[in-house]
């Protein structure tokens, strides 16, 4: 009874938006409430997907009015399957959409209350079945990680989801040479935090096709994040010994952090890529090499040690906070 509820909801927005809105914005209403069905458990369809990534590439009126209708179909919607619908729009929006349709995405994003809860998900509940309230919990987290990757891509630059070619990747390595130090590590931690958000997926698994097609996009999120952070302490290895003691802490506490996700990643993504074990291998060999590294400062060497306590001290701070 509900999913045939759901279909005729379906319908009746179908037709509200035929006849209300504007003869010339009617179509992409339309063409998000076919990326964002009642249907339970069956992704958005490939074909909607493009067209609806097609018309928002035509002007900025036409993608503004696309991201209101479909964050507006989000927060009005107690449905667990058209709000995780609309949160995998919005991932391959980021993902492979059209850079002003991104854009449109980024401006509604960073306007209101602040924080980075502006998605204002993070009170959903669809308690209709056992399988929803699981499903509610994918919601607000996946809101949270959604929220986190465009706060990274503003931060670094770096569209998380967006894997580059080899010819980016070399023109990227040549310009971080040109990066102060504080700039590094203020980018590492950053993407450090998208691997902490993905590591805070629920425990839960239900055997749902919607959370497939989530967990498929995570772990090419993944992979692209970690591709970004291989660059980084690439850099780090050259620098180590001239690393400031400040810089050299947020580095020591960065690595820390992406050590403490490592057991959790190996949980989620069972893949073998020749890029995570070179992760790992950095990771290690740059832990040992912050371990040997002395720094003079005011007449008294500072060793790692120290180095580790402040990291744990920063570490806590942030928790406070």
């Amino acid at each position: 009874m509900r999913n045939f509820i759901g279909i005729v909801k379906d319908r009746l927005s179908l037709s509200k938006h035929m006849l209300l809105s504007k003869p010339n914005t009617s179509y992409l209403h339309v063409a998000v409430l076919h990326t964002t069905t009642h249907t339970p458990s069956t992704p958005p369809k490939d074909h909607h997907l493009a067209t609806l990534l097609s018309v928002g590439d035509s002007s900025r009126a036409t993608a503004s009015v696309i991201i209101y209708s479909l964050t507006n179909r989000l927060n009005h919607t107690s449905n667990s399957y058209v709000a995780l619908k609309c949160l995998l729009t919005i991932h391959h929006i980021i993902k492979r959409g059209p850079f002003i349709l991104k854009d449109q995405l980024s401006v509604l994003l960073s306007t209101g209350s602040g924080g980075r809860n502006n998605l204002k998900l993070s009170g959903f509940h669809d308690g209709a079945s056992a399988t929803t309230w699981v499903l509610s919990g994918w919601v607000r987290w996946y809101a949270r990680y959604i929220e986190t990757i465009i706060f990274t891509s503003k931060i670094t630059a770096f569209v998380v989801t967006t894997p580059k070619t080899k010819a980016e990747r070399e023109k990227q390595q040549g310009s971080i040479l040109s990066f102060v130090s504080s700039d590094l590590t203020r980018d590492f931690g950053s993407l450090v935090g998208v691997i902490e958000e993905i590591c805070k997926v629920p425990d839960n698994l239900p055997r749902d096709r919607l959370v497939r097609c989530v967990m498929e996009l995570l772990a090419n999120d993944y992979l692209s994040t970690v591709s970004e952070i291989l660059l980084l302490l690439s850099e780090f290895k050259e620098r180590v010994n001239l690393l400031s003691y400040n810089d050299s802490a947020e580095l020591a506490s960065g690595l820390e952090r992406l050590s403490s996700c490592k057991e959790k990643l190996f949980e989620l993504f069972t893949m073998k890529k020749t890029s995570v074990e070179t992760l790992w291998e950095m990771v290690a060999e740059l832990n040992n090499k912050i371990g040997t590294v002395e720094f003079q400062k005011t007449g008294t060497i500072v060793r790692v040690s120290q180095l580790c306590w402040v990291a744990e001290l920063r570490n806590e701070a942030r928790t406070i906070q």
